[in-house]
């Protein structure tokens, strides 16, 4: 233990080394050409959410409108668990990537940048978990799994208080990503040109991260009426988020809207992956 203290801190100011930094900077940028491709891979996922959605509105039966499904959909194809092993290679290098990427910006005392890349990272690790579930030959039911969770943080009134804060906060990103595409704030990312492809993307950016946004507002309101209600079923993820929508007036039009929005989203999301940042 002292030897790699001292290999991490050498010189020895109480700090860590320049050379772990470097060393996280080259992981880093060896990582990014797999990690864009988890990334183009998230936005085909949310091609096949978007999909979903759209079948769950016209009254499909079965399935989840959720990764889940998406995933289960690629296994259910001919070669679909080997391309599923492929995907999770790519996607657990993204999630590296976010990881190393926010570890060295706390390093940089760029604090909310780096607690997003890690939160990114965590994210795009539990997404990893998934796919490499089903491409093992396995499930996941992420309601039932969520359901579990909240009425384990719902035995006493901490923990119950916990579960409304999160779902405030999922509320809160929703926001964020709405305004986010309102306010074409997601150009930011992004290295186009003006012209015909720049509107395609705009159109695709202001679309998409508004219906993510709402889909998110609507997650995170069922996790806050679950903890007003003390009732653990009410809440759930995106599958239980889009099937509540279809309990609103003309609630199959607009899960069809939402649906195409996930899917413009993820169009968005492999430009990026190919012309933006990470």
């Amino acid at each position: 233990m002292q030897s790699l203290l001292a290999w991490v801190d050498r010189d020895g100011d109480g700090e860590v080394s320049d050379d772990v930094e470097d060393g996280a900077r080259a992981a880093r940028e060896h990582l990014e050409p797999l990690a864009r491709v988890g990334y183009a891979l998230s936005g085909l996922m949310h091609v096949l959410i978007g999909a979903l959605a759209v079948r769950l509105a016209a009254g499909a039966r079965g399935g989840t409108a959720d990764q889940g499904g998406a995933l289960a959909a690629v296994a259910g194809t001919p070669g679909g668990q080997g391309l599923l092993w492929a995907a999770s290679a790519a996607l657990a290098a993204l999630a590296l990537w976010h990881l190393v990427d926010g570890a060295l910006e706390l390093r940089w005392r760029q604090r909310g940048e780096g607690v997003k890349d890690l939160a990114k990272g965590v994210v795009y690790s539990a997404v990893v978990v998934t796919a490499v579930t089903y491409a093992a030959g396995g499930s996941t039911d992420a309601e039932d799994a969520s359901d579990d969770v909240t009425e384990q943080l719902m035995e006493d009134l901490l923990g119950t208080a916990a579960v409304a804060v999160a779902g405030l906060a999922v509320v809160g990103v929703g926001l964020y990503h709405v305004a986010k595409g309102v306010r074409l704030r997601f150009r930011e990312d992004l290295r186009l040109p003006e012209g015909p492809t720049r509107l395609g993307v705009d159109v695709a950016g202001v679309v998409g991260y508004a219906a993510k946004g709402l889909a998110l507002c609507v997650v995170g309101v069922l996790f806050v009426v679950a903890a007003v209600t003390n009732d653990p079923r009410e809440a759930g993820g995106l599958d239980a988020a889009l099937r509540a929508l279809l309990l609103l007036p003309a609630g199959s039009v607009l899960l069809v809207g939402v649906g195409a929005g996930f899917a413009a989203y993820g169009v968005y999301a492999v430009v990026r992956a190919r012309l933006g940042h990470l």
